[in-house]
């Protein structure tokens, strides 16, 4: 089945109050660095996290930088106003041993205009003798205080369900009306790529504003668009900086609008500047659309300015630095001259359609059998003993991106080259071109 975009749960607050700390303890790893040190973090990480039977992406807003351009104060109040637009439900950290400190109370009155679920966790009370601290925070005018520990783990997930439990259903999370084929397509890639001139050109009209000045596009715009290859809805979104260069203030909400986008979208297509190179933070925004599980292209623009002689090059780097989804297509465009823009929809489509293929269970056996015996797979580790792995069946148990759970004696002695075999194996026999390949291990008779 396909999925539903996900509900988006934003931790906020002033920096070096333990929202990374609290994000780390989510997520069950250490996904961003973590010192006491204001503003070490200076990039959003997402992580798709269980809460009881329910999975939402939350999102760490990370401390933000004390220089910004306009000041702490403008940054923070920034943050806050991104997240009451972006998120879906919000968690406010303020530090218990500080305690209540203006800049907590002048997020508070941002974050009071929401009607969406909020709580406020009091971080940095380890123990239930430090609970005396809550009385103060009661001014801020919040619901759902609560007593936290994100170092030692206190009350930080009865605080995440208690939270979650306030979400709307998970079908209305997000999700668009059953009629609506449209496929819906995110532009993103860092500021200053040409997101939207290539929107603008897509869509044959001055839809969305166009500046040589990075961060021109604070929000994501929504333009629906009917052609002869079908509907469309091309979402353009605000750039993505690499961490430690998000100097205006408004850029610091960017992160999140386009990770909204991203979850929202069906297709997307990364934007790079041909005439830098392949960056790594072209490969930071491709590796966030691969983990979110959505089909994408790789779209080289600006190739107008490309010089012939070095255009074989930069081909291969690019190629050289995608590596990690080598399966994306890689076109070169130019949103200025018009350059193999008429590829893009069926491209779009091509990629649509893959992610939600169906295939058949015979087919699929078939196919697994045949690979198998193409390649056989190492013996099995057990103890001091090595046994064959046999593979028995498969079956795929969703879409966009496609999942298939596969049968064996011992999945954990898969060795990860043989998983990648069988996912390039998938992948080439049923034409599941730029799309994400989900593959779960299981032993027979377990639960898909």
């Amino acid at each position: 089945m396909p999925r539903n975009p996900l509900a988006i749960v934003a931790i906020v607050g002033r920096p070096n109050v333990g929202k990374s700390t609290l994000f780390n303890r989510y997520a069950g790893k250490r996904r961003v660095l973590v010192e006491d040190v204001p503003g070490v973090t200076r990039d959003r990480v997402a992580e798709e996290v269980s809460v009881g039977d329910r999975r939402v992406l939350l999102v760490d807003t990370a401390g933000l930088d004390p220089a910004a351009d306009a000041g702490l104060a403008a940054a923070v109040q920034a943050q806050a106003r991104t997240a009451l637009a972006e998120a879906d439900a919000i968690l406010f950290v303020v530090d218990g041993k500080d305690g209540l400190l203006p800049a907590d109370e002048a997020l508070a009155r941002t974050l009071r205009r929401t009607a969406k679920p909020l709580a406020v966790a009091v971080n940095k009370l380890d123990i239930p003798a430090h609970d005396a601290r809550l009385s103060e925070f009661y001014r801020l005018g919040l619901p759902a205080i609560h007593p936290v520990s994100a170092q030692h783990g206190r009350g930080a997930w009865e605080l995440l369900e208690t939270l979650v439990a306030e979400l709307p259903a998970e079908s209305a999370a997000g999700s668009r009306p059953a009629s609506d084929d449209a496929i819906r397509i995110a532009i993103v890639g860092r500021p200053n790529v040409g997101k939207s001139s290539l929107a603008n050109r897509l869509i044959g009209a001055e839809r969305v504003v166009v500046s040589e000045e990075p961060g021109t596009t604070r929000d994501s715009v929504d333009t629906r668009l009917e052609s002869e290859h079908g509907a469309f809805v091309i979402i353009d979104t605000a750039g993505l900086r690499r961490p430690g260069r998000r100097r205006l203030v408004a850029e610091h909400g960017s992160a999140l609008m386009a990770l909204r986008a991203i979850e929202r979208a069906d297709v997307a297509l990364i934007l790079i500047d041909a005439s830098e190179g392949f960056t790594d933070q072209d490969a930071r925004v491709a590796g966030l659309v691969r983990r979110r599980g959505r089909a994408a292209a790789v779209l080289a623009n600006k190739w107008d300015r490309v010089e012939s002689d070095d255009a074989r090059r930069v081909r291969e780097e690019i190629d050289r630095r995608l590596r990690f989804m080598a399966d994306a297509p890689v076109l070169c465009v130019s949103a200025k001259t018009g350059l193999r823009l008429e590829r893009i929809l069926p491209l779009a489509r091509q990629l649509d359609a893959a992610a939600r293929r169906e295939i058949p269970t015979a087919a699929l056996n078939r196919w697994l059998r045949d690979a198998v015996e193409r390649h056989e797979p190492a013996m099995g580790q057990r103890g001091t003993r090595k046994r064959p792995i046999r593979f028995f069946y498969a079956t795929q148990t969703r879409t966009q991106p496609p999942t298939f759970v596969l049968f064996c004696t011992d999945p954990a002695s898969v060795r990860p080259a043989y998983r990648r075999f069988l996912e390039n194996q998938l992948r080439e026999h049923f034409e599941l071109v730029g799309t994400p390949i989900r593959l779960r291990l299981r032993k027979r008779g377990e639960s898909v």
